[in-house]
């Protein structure tokens, strides 16, 4: 082979693996392009962030959205999106991250999030999804590529869009793959890996009603064209509203291969996100309609079981029916119900639905600190810039110091509903309040 061949040869590798990189953009420390950011943890290397705001100082925008939802916004580039519902209306809109202008905004389907008392969920209600008044249809959130973004909706639609909002594949996983029947309304938002979205539903199998079983499943979708690429079953021994999990898979490398890992029916377990192979599973949860997604550190996935059962630290990784001393600690004292836990270096962070905030060392489960702190919570909090954000429902922030004792650094108010968890990208805090969504930072 000649010189000259040779360094064609060599040129055209090079152009083969620009292209590639240009038609695959890579997530920046300034993107939030998922549910709880880049890693799914609620966590973030960014620094600089603000400390203190409220309604007259602080807010670099806010831009009132269409109706309501409470899905949390996802940010590429300049670009914010944020689902939300106007009657029966399912909208998809992008805004402009620096000036707050809503770009475009998009009706992906429709639908009427039903609604029944908790009191009178019986045998006979059991067969069709009902909503909590808490939420509606747009509570998943949205997640992006940089090129694609995808919409989830309650009522099964999900669809993908490119970034001028041009429609590029929908399917509704009800059609596909039977009626939910999850008892307080679907929630679980979708995630990305490599070509993949990957969606999950977690319900109420109906079995000990002798009825045919209601399926909850994993199921992952070509990103460029929606066809569906594998689809797993995930059947357990969980019955009623024990099968129900709003959580949304979190995905890391351990050993040597990324593990995709799921929360709820009784049990935590890890899948190949390219085959949809469950590599490993954890029972040891029991009765546990589990809402708080995990936190991963040290080697270890931390959950919480779901009405207010004990948090768990289970080891990662293995093979098959995980033994039971991969629970490494447990705590069951004034643990959360909704918000997720959240790890910042040896630490980890949690609050209960009613404002008991918690310290812990993340590997051996010692309590450092409980405080309780104003309001109720359902959002989750963000680990970022030495702080641990926590957000009430009703717009309050309070920020405390990252370390192994209490230490109160402010408190923010706005003048909204917020159930949504945060977003943060270049320097700013994004909170979505029930009908606006501010910026918050320095102008």
């Amino acid at each position: 082979m000649t010189r000259r061949s040779t360094w064609f040869r060599i040129v055209g590798r090079v152009a083969i693996s620009l292209c590639l990189c240009a038609a695959a953009p890579l997530v920046s420390a300034a993107d939030w392009p998922q549910w709880r950011g880049p890693r799914g943890d609620s966590t973030c290397d960014e620094t600089g962030l603000p400390l203190r705001w409220s309604e007259a100082d602080g807010v670099v925008w806010k831009t009132a959205l269409p109706a309501w939802g409470t899905s949390t916004p996802v940010t590429w580039g300049d670009a914010v999106f944020v689902t939300t519902q106007q009657d029966d209306k399912l909208l998809f809109v992008k805004l402009n991250k620096r000036s707050g202008q809503i770009e475009w905004t998009r009706e992906v389907g429709s639908g009427v999030a039903n609604r029944k008392d908790a009191a009178k969920k019986g045998a006979g209600s059991r067969s069709a999804q009902k909503f909590h008044d808490l939420h509606n249809m747009a509570s998943p959130s949205p997640t992006t590529d940089g090129r694609h973004v995808v919409a989830h909706f309650g009522n099964g639609d999900l669809a993908a869009y490119d970034f001028s909002g041009q429609q590029l594949w929908k399917r509704n996983l009800q059609n596909d793959h039977g009626a939910y029947t999850i008892w307080w309304g679907h929630a679980n938002s979708p995630v990305l890996y490599k070509d993949l979205v990957i969606t999950v539903c977690m319900q109420d199998s109906l079995v000990d009603l002798g009825a045919d079983p209601a399926p909850s499943y994993v199921v992952a979708h070509d990103l460029e064209t929606g066809e569906q690429r594998w689809k797993t079953m995930r059947m357990t021994s969980a019955q009623a509203e024990a099968c129900d999990s709003y959580t949304t898979p979190i995905l890391h490398d351990s050993a040597g291969r990324t593990e995709m890992i799921l929360v709820g029916a009784d049990l935590v377990d890890a899948y190949d996100p390219v085959t949809g192979k469950q590599l490993w599973f954890y029972p040891g949860l029991a009765k546990s309609r589990t809402i708080t997604g995990p936190a991963i550190g040290h080697g270890m996935v931390f959950l919480t079981q779901g009405m207010r059962g004990p948090m768990h630290a289970v080891k990662l990784g293995g093979r098959g029916q995980l033994a039971a001393d991969a629970a490494v600690w447990t705590h069951d004292q004034s643990t959360p119900d909704s918000p997720c836990p959240v790890v910042s270096g040896d630490l980890l962070f949690t609050i209960t639905d009613n404002g008991i905030a918690q310290c812990f060392d993340a590997r051996t489960g010692k309590l450092h600190w409980r405080e309780r702190i104003a309001g109720d919570y359902k959002a989750s909090p963000l680990a970022a810039d030495g702080r641990i954000y926590f957000l009430s429902t009703r717009g309050l922030t309070t920020v405390v110091a990252a370390k192994p004792h209490f230490e109160k650094l402010a408190e923010n108010q706005l003048n909204a509903d917020t159930l949504a968890s945060f977003a943060v990208s270049d320097g700013r805090i994004f909170i979505r309040g029930r009908e606006a969504l501010y910026s918050l930072g320095s102008k």
